[in-house]
């Protein structure tokens, strides 16, 4: 059997960076899954919840095969023989040993930390860190992967914000290094240090970032797409001009409307909203094609058509 001793080594030593063992991720959908994969593979010991078993379901299904696409690579590499590539996904598999529908059995099950990954509704967040702020063990940290809304307020709803922060992960979770970690005053110095060490243990980057809208990524993104949509709206230029333009003239990997399609429209819409509301005295802005998009149920990438057509977006396959 061919396993290369540096990688036992380096997930050893990926371990020595946090004192955290276990780690538990609330939602199993396309971040949750990937969040608790690069825990297990990390070498953490991880517990899955979620509002059903059926996703729950999901959600593993999907990180074996992420894992099986791993072992393969490494196998064509020469890194590994196939019995340690399915040795690989196995143990990776076992590590996650809390697979639960009830956020009581997750808040008892000995997490270190809990990432929560759920539906971006500010009320319904709230409620979730209400019930864990009083059911998690006192040393528990508790982690949103929230894009655009305000750490401080999840916070201060769990009653406990000396121990909550923001772990703002990538989509796609595996293969994106980047993970914003977001402090409010209130969260304690050694929690910050805590993410930070979790944060490299599982192999990526952390980056320092205040409670600000939208974080750095998103700060600086969403109004770049929203600028992009008012020329539109404007006639300054055609969709695909803007987006040749950014890409050969700004050495972008793709332009910011083929992103917006991509990101989906719905979800920019509903960032652009909760942002102009929420700071008035921001330059935040909905441009109105967005608007119109949206209001037709042309949402980009996931129904097949939105500043692209369905040429470009083709429908998703029925499962």
């Amino acid at each position: 059997m061919i396993v290369r001793s540096s990688q036992v080594l380096a997930r050893s030593q990926a371990m020595q960076f946090s004192t955290f063992k276990k780690v538990g991720v609330v939602g199993a959908g396309l971040l949750g899954h990937g969040i608790a994969q690069t825990a297990a593979e990390a070498g953490y010991r991880v517990a899955i919840c979620d509002t059903n078993e059926k996703a729950i379901e999901k959600g593993v299904q999907m990180i074996e095969q992420s894992l099986k696409k791993v072992a393969e690579r490494n196998v064509k590499k020469g890194t590994m023989d196939a019995a340690a590539g399915d040795k690989f996904v196995q143990d990776t598999l076992a590590r996650i040993e809390t697979k639960t529908t009830d956020l009581s059995i997750l808040a008892k099950s000995g997490c270190d930390l809990i990432v929560e990954a759920i539906v971006e509704n500010i009320d319904i967040k709230k409620n979730y860190y209400k019930k864990m702020g009083q059911e998690c063990p006192p040393s528990t940290i508790l982690a949103s992967n929230t894009s655009s809304l305000s750490i401080n307020e999840l916070a201060e709803a769990s009653g406990r914000a000396n121990k909550v922060i923001g772990l703002h992960y990538f989509n796609p979770v595996q293969m994106m290094q980047l993970v914003e970690v977001i402090s409010t005053p209130k969260t304690e110095p050694a929690v910050k240090q805590q993410a930070f060490d979790f944060v490299k243990s599982i192999k990526k980057t952390p980056v320092d970032c205040k409670d600000t809208p939208g974080f750095i990524v998103n700060r600086l993104l969403v109004p770049f797409l929203a600028e992009a949509m008012a020329m539109v709206d404007r006639g300054d230029a055609k969709v695909e001009d803007i987006d040749t333009a950014m890409k050969l003239g700004a050495g972008l990997p793709m332009g910011p409307l083929y992103l917006a399609d991509y990101i989906g429209l719905d979800t920019c819409l509903s960032i652009l909203k909760g942002w102009t509301q929420k700071y008035p005295n921001e330059n935040f802005f909905v441009p109105k094609v967005l608007e119109k998009l949206v209001a037709e149920g042309k949402l980009g990438r996931k129904t097949g058509e939105g500043f692209y057509p369905k040429s470009v977006w083709a429908p998703p396959k029925k499962q």
